[in-house]
């Protein structure tokens, strides 16, 4: 019998740090974003489109990302998504605190009861 596991909740504030951290791997549209980000986490983690393209504006408004047009692989129109400098620095920051974050709650899930 096959294990049919649905994606896993993302917490909120996750969606802007997975997309930058993605668009460090190259320009991608919003599919290969999507894509890429499941792949990674073997179907883990999935983004639903509206959070996705919300993030992505709101990343571009912050000037994290910026856009260009062009065509996809199976050529259609298609906005791709480039992390910008200020984006990269911005990755650095929340990757830490995420890190930290992270090491806090599995020290208190990894204490011994009793």
């Amino acid at each position: 019998m096959a294990n049919h596991r649905s994606s896993l909740k993302l917490i909120q504030g996750t969606v802007d740090i997975l997309i930058l951290k993605t668009l460090t791997q190259g320009p991608h549209h919003g599919y290969g974003i999507s894509a890429w980000i499941r792949s990674r986490t073997d179907g883990d983690l999935g983004i639903e489109d509206a959070a996705l393209y919300q993030a992505l504006h709101r990343l571009e408004h912050r000037g994290l990302v910026i856009s260009e047009w062009g065509l996809s692989d199976n050529n259609r129109r298609a906005k791709f998504y480039e992390i910008t400098s200020k984006g990269r620095h911005q990755l650095v920051e929340e990757s830490a605190t995420w890190q930290r974050y992270a090491r806090a709650v599995f020290t208190v899930l990894e204490t011994a009861s009793g």
